[in-house]
C-alpha cells in the first residue's frame, strides 16, 4: 500500500449510557462516543425499529460523529418564491396535509416561516397527493410568498437522494479504519489520491482480487465510497474504510459488515 496507514481495532462492542441530551425539536443528532440505538430511542421516545427505518440503517451498528433522525417530523424553512404546492411535491405529499400539519388558514406563506412535516403520515399522505398531481394544481395552490414579509435567506432542508443502484456482487467483509493524520503518513493511496488535500473522501482500501481498484461501492454504516487503497495486511474478505481523524478512526474500530460492489472499473 502506498498510504502508511494508523488502524485500531476493537474487539468487541460496549453498550454504554447515551451522552447529554439535544433539543427535543431537533431532527438530527450527532452520534456521541458511547452513544446505542437503545439508549437514542429511550432519550427521544421512539424506538430502535423507528430509527433503524428512518436512517435505512441495515444493523444496530453506529459510529461516533454519525448523524442520525431521531424525530418524524421535520422542519422545512421556507424560501422566496416557494409555494405550498412545490413544498409538498418536494416531499412527496399532499397540500392538504401540510396546511393540516401547520394549521394554516390560507395558502400564503412567507420567507423564514418553518413548516412542519409529519414523515410518519407522508405514506397516507402520498396517497391524496396522486389525485392533486393528475390536474394542474389550483389558482390558489400558486399563491406567492408575500413579498413584504420577506426575511434574510435560511437554507431548506434537501431531500436525501434516492440512489438506487443496483449491486453488482453483495459481500460480507471485516472492516477496520484507517486516516492519513499521523506522523509519516504520505497521505496518498495506491490509485494516486492525495487524502490530505481531500479529507472528505469517502475511500476504501481492499484486495483488488476481490473488489477491483476504482470501483463504486456501498459500505454498511460508512455510506457510498471508491474502492482506492489496498494494504499488505488487506487480504480476501477484508477492507479499510478511511476516516480523516485518528480519534474517529479507533472509534469506529473493527467490524462485520456487508459491502454492495456497485459499478467495477
Amino acid at each position: 500500500m502506498k498510504l502508511k496507514k494508523s488502524i485500531i481495532s476493537v474487539a468487541a462492542f460496549t453498550t454504554l449510557a447515551v451522552s447529554g441530551g439535544a433539543s427535543a425539536s431537533a431532527q438530527d443528532i450527532e452520534v456521541k462516543k458511547g452513544d446505542t440505538l437503545w439508549g437514542l430511542a429511550q432519550e427521544y421516545g421512539t424506538s430502535v425499529d423507528q430509527l433503524m427505518t428512518w436512517n435505512n440503517l441495515g444493523s444496530h451498528v453506529i459510529y461516533p460523529d454519525q448523524e442520525l433522525q431521531v424525530s418524524s417530523k421535520e422542519y422545512y424553512t421556507v424560501k422566496k418564491g416557494d409555494t405550498l404546492w412545490g413544498i409538498s411535491s418536494l416531499y412527496g405529499i399532499s397540500v392538504d396535509s401540510l396546511i393540516g400539519w401547520n394549521a394554516l388558514e390560507s395558502d400564503l406563506i412567507v420567507p423564514g416561516q418553518e413548516l412542519v412535516i409529519n414523515l410518519d403520515d407522508k405514506a397516507s399522505s402520498a396517497t391524496a397527493n396522486i389525485s392533486e398531481k393528475a390536474e394542474a394544481p389550483a389558482p390558489e395552490r400558486e399563491a406567492e410568498v408575500a413579498p413584504e414579509a420577506e426575511a434574510p435567506a435560511a437554507e431548506t432542508a434537501q431531500a436525501e437522494p434516492a440512489a438506487k443502484e443496483e449491486a453488482v456482487k453483495e459481500i460480507t467483509v471485516e472492516a477496520t479504519a484507517y486516516t492519513a493524520d499521523c506522523e509519516g503518513c504520505s497521505g496518498t493511496t495506491a490509485t494516486g489520491m492525495n487524502l490530505k488535500e481531500n479529507p472528505d473522501a469517502k475511500v476504501i482500501a481492499v484486495d483488488p482480487d476481490v473488489i477491483p481498484l476504482g470501483s463504486k461501492v456501498y459500505v454498511e454504516g460508512y455510506g457510498y465510497a471508491t474502492a482506492e487503497d489496498t494494504g499488505g495486511a488487506i487480504q480476501g474478505n477484508r477492507i479499510d474504510v478511511f476516516i480523516p481523524s485518528k480519534d474517529q478512526a479507533v472509534d469506529f474500530g473493527r467490524k462485520t459488515v456487508n459491502v454492495k460492489i456497485l459499478e467495477t472499473k
